[in-house]
């Protein structure tokens, strides 16, 4: 069984002729009788390819005088080009650097090479000095040491353990997937996943991998493992994800009565969290845009004065405990990727709350990027905040989404400050009411391989890649609209991406086409994504220098029909629609709003996959050009409902919908529903109790006017709550009514293309929303 891979750089290739290339030869195949696979490469060029493509590689071993990738004329030359690609993509990788064989006897040999390579290379090896049995066996004896060192804590004990054979007498069930083997679905099962997931499949009984809930063995080696890479005090490994987290977050936090500080574009766990904790949050509102996308807090409203004056406006806050709050939690980066100078948000927030939470559960990979420096939770400490006022920051990070986890993984990391320590046994208590007693122990393993592959120069490669292809992909969706108007053969292109248009260019201080820029800046320069205050592209107001910016692997894709400034065209192309024929082409993106699609380019994008995406996109453009029929683009749809689309064309289709959503002012409705927040009438714990114990009814729309809701209703997109338990419905012709009727005659004239609301029933023959109400109580109604 090979043990990994080891790279021979080295113009003396196996297909030479010489001493040195047969030594090498000899080398290499002793290489491969220690287990190990040779991974051979003429120049630089194929060295920096295996580097890119073998992550696997145990060693590696480069000629100094190496052909260079690029143009011949540099001082260094090819060894010292592959050198610096390997310490900038592994950490303690052993490399041994093979000698020119004609320097054996000359002096001097190492005050020849650049000081820096001392510090990347483990030895140095003229290969015709040794037998290529030694020399082989100094290289596999390294690979050896590094794929062990390689290993994180509770992965590395979690091998061991398996290794170990040992008969199970504990839970779960299927003793380590023997059970399956009893019958012919558990057969299919075991054979589908394979026997090592049910062998690490184990019960908390299991005491040398130490427990969850005592953070203590190889599992509490991992969690402070993971608090030293994401640069916390502390870390929990949380499984059910990141609502999980949030919830228990929140649960520490705040108490029954107590105020919380809640951002309205917060993810529904974070405010399942305050109905389990009995507090009252006061919302902060932020800005939103033309497109329907949620913007961040302006600073206006998160400063001192304008929350002292926030808590006292609220009908709930007269008698909560104490008039100041004692939790804030805030969405960094937003769905659509706009994320805070999470130090000065600290410093804003400091006057109004000793504990402040940053939900980043789509940004867990912000600390190991100099692009997003100052821009998540655990960069907020004593050395970029060093104030008593200072608040303990807790980060919450579904690990799985944007690192490399399997779902439902989620980390807490903690930040205390003497303000608001957090004394551990006491947050665990909070841990443990949340956790589980069960958990799924490779899902613990692959917490401990994420913050592992974060460690050190490979998390900043792995994330120089994809903000790479990120831009790579915004530039080519820019660059092929200019393609077809200079060609001047077809109808214009109509995709865009939701990004600035020129950014500064920082030697001249001079506004420069997005285009010009290499790359290279906009992935290294944060001020390439600022939102500049003012700025039409992104379409928000209140904003200040540097206070967001634009997260460049989250693309969102424009369709034509509105802009970032809120104008309307007389014709569009609603982004539901583009999606629905992506998903023919099993393209699936992560969120689809009226006129804008996300896609989110991960660590695992590839060249080939967002080429695929753009060949979508071409491919769309024609059949709308050419006005194909639906039953050629959207067959499912049509099959579906015949009667309502029948005879239509693609872009019939898209002037119907898009005709719709203008006259129905959907996006404007959207807007003024978020803005103009419902009046909150009693806490959200009340009215789930009341849920709960049959105190409530489901009415539709137009009798629920007046009534107060007992649960919360989300529509997704965008995802955020439009209202909240305990909030009045309002008027008939109130926002939050007209916003969901809006949606509600959506559904109606698009079957096949709804939108997913939460908290809302359909009624299955009238198409009706039912909304859950509270039950007017006796002293209500009166008399």
């Amino acid at each position: 069984m090979s043990t990994g891979t080891v790279l021979l750089a080295t113009r003396e290739t196996r297909a030479g002729a010489g001493a040195v290339s047969e030594q090498l030869l000899r080398i290499g195949k002793e290489l491969e009788t220690q287990g190990l696979h040779v991974r051979w490469a003429a120049d630089a060029r194929d060295a920096q390819a295996v580097l890119r493509t073998e992550a696997g590689l145990a060693a590696a071993l480069v000629a100094w005088d190496l052909d260079p990738q690029a143009a011949p004329g540099g001082e260094e030359g090819g060894g010292a080009e592959v050198l610096s690609a390997i310490e900038k993509r592994f950490k303690d990788l052993p490399v041994f650097l093979l000698m020119p064989q004609q320097a054996q006897d000359a002096d001097g040999d190492f005050e020849q090479l650049p000081l820096w390579v001392a510090e990347v290379v483990t030895g140095y090896i003229w290969p015709l000095e040794d037998t290529p049995l030694f020399i082989a066996g100094r290289v596999a004896a390294a690979a050896r040491g590094y794929r062990d060192g390689v290993l994180p804590p509770f992965f590395k004990a979690l091998r061991r353990f398996d290794d170990a054979h040992q008969y199970s007498w504990h839970t779960p069930a299927h003793a380590g997937g023997v059970a399956f083997l009893k019958s012919a679905a558990g057969r299919a099962f075991f054979d589908y996943y394979g026997e090592r997931l049910f062998r690490t499949d184990l019960s908390i009984s299991v005491g040398e991998l130490g427990s969850l809930f005592e953070h203590n063995g190889p599992i509490g080696d991992a969690e402070r493992n993971a608090a030293r890479v994401f640069g916390a005090d502390r870390t929990y490994f949380v499984l059910h994800g990141d609502s999980t987290a949030d919830r228990m977050v929140g649960h520490f936090s705040v108490m029954r009565d107590e105020i919380a500080l809640v951002d309205r574009n917060c993810h529904k766990s974070v405010l399942h969290g305050l109905v389990i904790s009995g507090a009252r949050p006061v919302y902060l509102v932020p800005t939103r845009n033309g497109y329907g996308l949620a913007g961040p807090l302006p600073p206006a409203r998160t400063d001192a004065e304008a929350v002292r004056a926030r808590i006292a406006a609220h009908p709930l806050a007269a008698d909560a405990l104490s008039p100041q709050a004692q939790y804030a939690v805030l969405t960094n980066s937003t769905y659509d990727g706009l994320c805070y100078d999470t130090v000065q948000v600290a410093r804003t927030l400091a006057p109004s709350t000793p504990r402040l939470h940053f939900d980043e559960a789509w940004f867990a990979y912000a600390r190991f990027h100099p692009l997003y420096a100052s821009r998540y939770g655990m960069a907020v400490g004593p050395d970029t905040f060093d104030d008593p006022m200072r608040p303990t920051v807790f980060a919450t990070q579904s690990t799985h989404k944007l690192l490399a986890a399997l779902s439902q993984t989620a980390m807490v990391h903690v930040k205390p400050s003497p303000r608001a320590p957090v004394e551990h046994e006491r947050f665990n208590e909070a841990f443990m009411m949340h956790g589980t007693t069960s958990p799924l122990y490779p899902a613990i393993a692959s917490l401990d391989v994420a913050t592992a592959m974060m460690d050190g120069p490979q998390g900043r490669a792995l994330l120089d890649e994809a903000i790479t292809e990120a831009i790579r992909f915004r530039r080519a969706v820019v660059r092929t609209g200019r393609r077809i108007a200079a060609a001047g053969d077809r109808p214009g292109w109509f995709f865009g991406v939701w990004q600035p248009d020129t950014v500064t260019d920082p030697a001249t201080g001079e506004r420069v086409d997005l285009l010009d820029v290499p790359p290279s800046l906009l992935a290294a320069d944060p001020r390439c994504w600022q939102l500049e205050p003012g700025a039409d592209w992104h379409g928000f107001e209140g904003l200040t220098e540097g206070y967001c910016m634009l997260d460049p692997v989250k693309v969102t894709l424009t369709c034509p029909g509105v802009t970032a400034t809120g104008d309307t065209a007389e014709w569009g192309i609603p982004a539901r629609v583009l999606t629905a024929y992506l998903a023919t082409r099993g393209i699936v993106v992560e969120k689809t709003d009226s006129y804008s699609t996300l896609i989110l380019f991960s660590m695992g994008i590839t060249k080939g996959k967002w080429g695929t995406l753009m060949d979508a996109l071409m491919d769309f453009k024609a059949l709308y050009d050419g006005d194909a029929p639906l039953e050629e683009v959207l067959p499912a749809l049509l099959n579906a409902h015949p009667g309502r689309y029948a005879g239509l064309t693609l872009r019939q289709l898209c002037q119907d919908m898009h005709e719709h959503l203008t006259e129905a002012e959907l996006i404007g409705t959207l807007d003024t529903a978020f803005r103009e927040l419902p009046e909150p009438v009693e806490p959200p714990q009340r009215c789930y109790q009341r849920l709960i114990r049959g105190g409530t009814e489901r009415l539709t729309l137009a009798k629920a006017a007046g009534r107060i809701a007992a649960a919360m209703v989300t529509v997704t997109p965008p995802g955020i709550p439009v209202l909240m338990p305990g909030e009045a419905i309002g008027a008939a012709d109130g926002p939050l009514l007209r916003y969901l009727g809006a949606l509600e005659a959506f559904d109606r004239a698009f079957p096949g293309f709804h939108s997913e609301t939460h908290g809302v029933t359909m009624d299955p023959g009238t198409g009706d929303y039912l909304i859950e109400c509270v039950l007017p109580r006796p002293e209500d109604t009166g008399p």
